[in-house]
């Protein structure tokens, strides 16, 4: 199996989101949404993500990654239908189908990346999440400068369902690999709830700096908006550089310790971004965050699908993905709410708290959960 396939995919599905996020506020004026309404139209995103989780995990149970390039065309075309939406009912049901094909592909691409890896005794799951972060940044910067040219959303989504046509060319071939099909519906073993509990707090931490790093410093320490929007620019930048550095701590320090390490060093960057009485200190804060937070997620992906047999994998990686996508969804409410009673700093105080929380149960309990067996290079003959 050839890794390049899966890694084009990652890329192609960050630089969409990079695209989407950019253009949300083109998308609220053309279907005359308010705030409120684009919220709950939003929402549509989540509530079919989780379900369609589940549904790809049974498929590529049967099919392994053959299903990805299937995957990757529906997402293409899934992802031009905003573009067409004329109202708020038109756009909450294209964000339906949009959902639905996100949930699926993120589960196909992910145990395609450690389909690999076993196949090939190579770790390329860090590279992989680098290379959608570094997609969302391309995806993110790109459509900045065709909005500025005056580009509609529709020919954007359209270069980067482009884009994602093109992986799906790319992941043609795979082999097609004889299994025998479990007869258990799923696998939620207490494992993998273990392992999707671990990413779900990852993911409330990374969300929380995500959606309020700007907010924070445009807030407590007067940053212009141009100077604000460097704290989610930069926390991107440091999860590219994390997870690319994480490809090779990972192999030299095993998932547990760089786990626990990641999520330590994410708090420790946290406490600085609270406790900074200026924007440079802030700055740096907020970098070491995205930097230790960045290898969580495709630890947990990579533990669950290289632990599981290849008529399991799929089922396994839905499983904690879907519980993990519970923390995307709980992160920025909960840190709004603290902030809300008290301030921003309480807020990213919070967050810290939970980043060394994280790293003791990791340190603990978790780490069973996060040691799986060495890749093994296949034979040769």
């Amino acid at each position: 199996m050839r890794a390049r396939g899966p890694l084009l995919a990652f890329f192609a599905f960050g630089a969409f989101w990079g695209a989407w996020g950019v253009l949300l506020p083109d998308v609220k004026e053309d279907v005359g949404a308010s705030v409120s309404q684009l919220g709950v139209a939003l929402l549509a995103l989540g509530l079919a993500a989780l379900p369609a989780m589940l549904v790809a995990g049974r498929i590529v149970d049967r099919v392994g990654p053959r299903a990805t390039p299937w995957a990757l065309v529906l997402f293409a075309i899934a992802g031009v239908l905003p573009a067409f939406a004329g109202s708020v009912p038109e756009l909450a049901f294209a964000l339906l189908l949009l959902g639905a094909a996100t949930g699926a592909l993120d589960v196909v691409i992910n145990s395609a990346a450690t389909s690999v890896e076993v196949a090939t005794g190579r770790r390329i799951i860090q590279v992989a999440h680098a290379l959608f972060s570094g997609g969302f940044l391309a995806g993110a910067i790109g459509t900045g400068i065709a909005r500025g040219l005056g580009a509609e959303p529709f020919p954007v989504l359209a270069g980067v369902a482009t884009l994602a046509a093109v992986a799906a060319g790319v992941n043609r071939g795979f082999p097609a690999v004889p299994r025998r099909v479990s007869e258990r519906h799923f696998s939620f073993s207490r494992r993998l709830i273990v392992l999707g509990v671990l990413c779900g707090v990852a993911f409330v931490i990374e969300g929380g700096i995500e959606n309020w790093s700007a907010l924070f410093l445009e807030t407590e320490l007067d940053a212009s908006p141009a100077l604000a929007a460097l704290g989610p620019g930069l926390f991107a930048a440091a999860m590219v550089t994390g997870r690319l550095l994480g490809q090779w701590l990972e192999v030299r320090l095993g998932d547990r310790l760089l786990f626990v390490g990641g999520t330590a060093t994410a708090g420790g960057g946290l406490v600085l971004a609270a406790i900074a009485p200026d924007l440079p200190l802030a700055l740096v804060g907020f970098a070491v965050g995205g930097a230790g937070i960045s290898v969580a997620a495709p630890i947990v992906f990579g533990a669950a699908g290289r632990g599981a047999d290849d008529e399991e994998r799929g089922s396994a990686v839905a499983s904690v993905t879907t519980i993990s996508y519970l923390g995307f969804v709980a992160g920025p409410p909960l840190v709004g709410a603290v902030s809300g009673t008290l301030d921003l700093r309480a807020g990213l105080g919070l967050l810290a708290a939970i980043a060394l929380l994280l790293s003791l149960a990791a340190a603990s309990f978790g780490g069973d959960a996060l040691s799986v067996r060495r890749l093994q290079h296949p034979s040769r003959g």
